[in-house]
């Protein structure tokens, strides 16, 4: 499905800080953001979200004290007509008290001034309850966007009996899976190893930043952008080169196609992410018992790996009772009790950000589709191998658009030049700084 990019909600100009993101008009909504109690002595606040989840959430903070009272509103998911909602509402001044961001969205939103800085109260919430790796992911110019709710390290999930039947061992290398995909194409010319998603250009990200590159960087107040780095065209050229060979399904993700290949066992793995894990497990139920997860396969052999997705937790610009909103995104981020309602029906692999949560959020996740395994303490330990230093642009959700709509060429090295230039393009049309 068609990316959709966000409509402009300010002219960005100006002073801008060392990370070139904040413009003037940016900050914060103009509200002491205490905002005042309802009738009754009740706050209302309410919370629009697309994640699995968020009703069981909204009901278990409901339930947790009386002084605030969150309504929840179920919207779509983000590039799928959730964003422009939210932007619409922002402008109509009737945007909600909360909502959900993926990670690569909140760059554009802040440099947008359509969600609100939230340092002063809630700064510290983040540098003392996540990794590093994930508060630099809500920390942009020196300010504090968001609060974390899950980190999605890259994972890799395979058949065992489809593997053991190929005399295959999870691949440590990517040379290790190239040479894993020759075989099970010559052996089985009806299967191979796994599918590309040539729809989503975020696999292309994760791949990319495991490899080192960093697609944005700043340099002073002006934006580096680098979709062409040797990293880049380095995973951009391997993967053409497994699609071109056919030794990949070059598929659209979860797509019909790709869904009978997993049922019909002519698809052995899944490059995926911690999340990836309830996904698989609801595609192929019946499949129960035939799945494991290892790391991810790496170019040097070293544990590394990236971000495939994420979100966390935003006060959109507006908004008067800050206050009652940051007691209900601290609930949700930080305490067990969040993870447990959003993860009570057992469908979700959702990794929360901060890691002492783990325990809670994995007892309701049966581990019998994967034969027993914790696939959570695995997920859990990537994060320590998230390369660090990457910084996602401020006008990412076009971006993404611009390289989804390359990446349909099936040249992927060719889409990283398009989208290299069309990045620069756009970043001087919003008035933005540019290095070099």
């Amino acid at each position: 499905m068609k990316h959709r990019t966000l409509r402009s909600a300010a002219a960005v100009a100006g002073a801008v800080t060392s990370l070139a993101l904040l413009a003037a008009g940016c900050g914060s909504s103009g509200s002491d953001g205490s905002g005042g109690a309802d009738s009754g002595g009740v706050t209302e606040i309410t919370y629009w979200s697309w994640l699995t989840g968020a009703q069981e959430l909204t009901d278990a903070f409901n339930k947790s004290q009386s002084k605030i009272k969150v309504r929840f509103e179920k919207i779509p998911s983000g590039t799928n007509g959730g964003y422009d909602k939210v932007v619409n509402a922002v402008k109509a001044g009737n945007a909600p008290d909360v909502v959900n961001l993926e990670y690569n969205a909140l760059p554009e939103f802040a440099s947008q001034g359509l969600i609100q800085d939230i340092g002063d109260k809630a700064g510290s919430t983040v540098t003392s309850n996540f990794p590093a790796q994930i508060q630099n992911l809500v920390t942009l110019g020196g300010k504090t966007w968001a609060l974390p709710r899950d980190a999605a390290p890259q994972v890799f999930y395979y058949r065992k009996d489809l593997f053991a039947k190929h005399n295959l061992k999870a691949p440590k290398t990517w040379d290790d899976f190239k040479a894993a995909a020759e075989k099970v194409k010559k052996a089985d010319k009806a299967s191979r190893i796994a599918a590309f998603w040539a729809d989503e250009p975020g696999l292309l990200a994760a791949l990319a930043w495991q490899a080192g590159a960093k697609w944005y960087a700043t340099e002073g107040d002006a934006w580096k952008v680098s979709y062409t780095d040797p990293a880049s065209k380095k995973v951009a050229g391997y993967w053409n080169d497994l699609v071109k060979q056919d030794l990949v399904w070059n598929q659209v993700s979860y797509s019909p196609e790709w869904t009978k290949g997993m049922v019909d066992g002519k698809t052995l793995a899944v490059i995926g992410a911690s999340w990836s894990g309830g996904a698989l497990k609801a595609t192929v139920p019946a499949q129960s018992g035939k799945w494991a997860a290892a790391p991810m396969p790496t170019w040097d052999g070293t544990p590394a790996s990236g971000m495939l997705g994420g979100s966390a937790y935003a006060l959109p610009k507006g908004g008067k009772k800050a206050e009652a909103a940051l007691r209900f995104t601290t609930f949700a981020t930080t305490t067990a009790d969040s993870f447990k309602a959003q993860l009570s029906s057992g469908a979700s692999s959702a990794l929360p950000a901060k890691q002492d949560l783990v325990a809670a959020a994995k007892q309701f996740f049966d581990t019998e589709f994967y034969g027993g395994q914790d696939i959570y303490t695995l997920s859990s330990a990537q994060i320590a191998t998230i390369k660090p230093g990457w910084v996602w642009g401020p006008l990412q959700i076009s971006a993404n658009g611009t390289l989804k709509d390359a990446m349909g060429t099936q040249d992927y090295p060719a889409a990283l030049d398009t989208t290299q230039q069309k990045a620069v393009e756009a970043i001087k049309g919003r008035g933005l700084k540019l290095a070099g």
